[in-house]
């Protein structure tokens, strides 16, 4: 794996849900580095990336309340262990679970393996609340998926909060898991 900078020279064979997420990143003027690998289905494989990357790898999880009226999701550093009671007492919202794959398409434009926080280009209408750790905005960069889980980018933390979510219209909500 070798980290690159921006997107793919010839990016007309890549996924229809990556080329959006380059065409906003640029249009922003945000520089990212970019890294193409085997699907990362684990955080074992996450770890390889992260090696790469040099930058927090998140793990993150979409979840929703039991009625599945209310959607969340979850950037969290991938060694820290998730226990939803936590979340649950500091989010006000009982019974959270996994959404579903049919949830995380409809509002994500996502599929299981690839959630990223750049899945919420997607989420037009501000249907899922995006919550971080406090410890994934400690770090310098960040890594995400590019909406496939074949390619990873580095971010700065500081373009994110900065510049990609102001630019979605998304005010993240911190919490300590």
């Amino acid at each position: 794996m070798i980290l690159e900078q921006g997107r793919p020279a010839n990016d007309r064979e890549r996924a229809e849900r990556e080329r959006p997420v380059y065409d906003f990143l640029d249009g922003l003027g945000v520089s990212y580095g970019r890294i193409d690998h085997e699907p990362a289905m684990t955080m074992e494989v996450c770890a390889e990336i992260d090696r790469v990357l040099n930058a927090t790898i998140c793990k993150n999880l979409f979840l929703c309340n039991r009625q599945e009226t209310a959607f969340y999701l979850l950037m969290m550093p991938g060694d820290k262990p998730f226990r939803t009671k936590d979340l649950s007492a500091q989010i006000g919202s009982a019974r959270l679970s996994f959404a579903s794959p049919a949830h995380m398409e409809r509002l994500l434009g996502l599929y299981p393996g690839s959630v990223s926080v750049l899945g919420l280009l997607h989420d037009r209408d501000h249907e899922v609340q995006l919550l971080i750790d406090r410890d994934v905005l400690a770090g310098e960069f960040i890594g995400c998926h590019p909406c496939v889980n074949t390619s990873s980018l580095r971010l700065r933390t500081a373009d994110l909060t900065g510049r990609i979510l102001p630019a979605l219209g998304v005010v993240p909500r911190v919490v300590q898991l």
